[in-house]
């Protein structure tokens, strides 16, 4: 790829990274409110999860920035190094969601009805998958396996936006309180697979 092409798809990339750790710090601060005032793991852990993905945006985003500023082996190194940080990423959610869902059902802890859980899920399932077939997309053409990884970070919020979703609509129209900590449950899951395949370098970028 020529040097000027491969540029300019470095940044569209840092656009889309900027655009995406902006929503992100937004969603957490607002899903960590509401998820601690109505007592909603699933609404909390999401939060929590959007700043492991801002933190994972920043990241690659200092990796992007890399490109075209130091040899092609040290830009091996910063990708490695992103991506496995990446995938510790998912891993830390993974446990800290799954621990906190088994309490809940274990201790039978019934959250209270979020409607602004709905309204938070319901913006993410609609922003969400934009931006993460565009930096897929673009992590392919710059053959960085730490973007592709990271764009999968923000396709898997917009499956927790679906188990969220269901969980929240679940509890506010029928009381199902369980339904909240298995949707974090989902959400864990989900984090672990991405996570391992992240740290294994399983991801694809070819």
């Amino acid at each position: 790829m020529p040097a000027e092409s491969r540029m300019e798809y470095v940044k569209k990339a840092l656009l889309a990274q900027y655009a995406l750790l902006a929503y992100n710090l937004a969603e957490a601060i607002a899903s960590l409110f509401f998820g601690s005032i109505a007592g909603s793991i699933a609404l909390f852990s999401f939060g929590l999860d959007s700043l492991v993905e801002s933190a994972s945006t920043i990241i690659v985003t200092w990796r992007l920035r890399k490109i075209g500023k130091v040899s092609l082996k040290k830009e091996e190194e910063h990708e490695h190094n992103a991506l496995r940080m990446v995938g510790f990423a998912f891993i830390v959610l993974a446990a800290y969601v799954a621990f906190e869902s088994i309490r809940k059902l274990l201790a039978r802890e019934a959250p209270e009805a979020s409607i602004p859980g709905v309204l938070i899920a319901l913006a993410s399932i609609i922003f969400m998958p934009f931006l993460a077939k565009r930096r897929h997309d673009l992590g392919h053409k710059l053959g960085s396996k730490s973007l592709v990884a990271d764009s999968k970070q923000t396709m898997l919020c917009a499956y927790m936006s679906v188990a969220l979703l269901a969980g929240a609509g679940l509890n506010l129209l029928f009381g199902f309180w369980w339904a909240d900590p298995l949707a974090g449950l989902v959400i864990a899951a989900l984090a672990l697979v991405e996570g391992k395949k992240a740290l294994e370098g399983k991801t694809c970028c070819c």
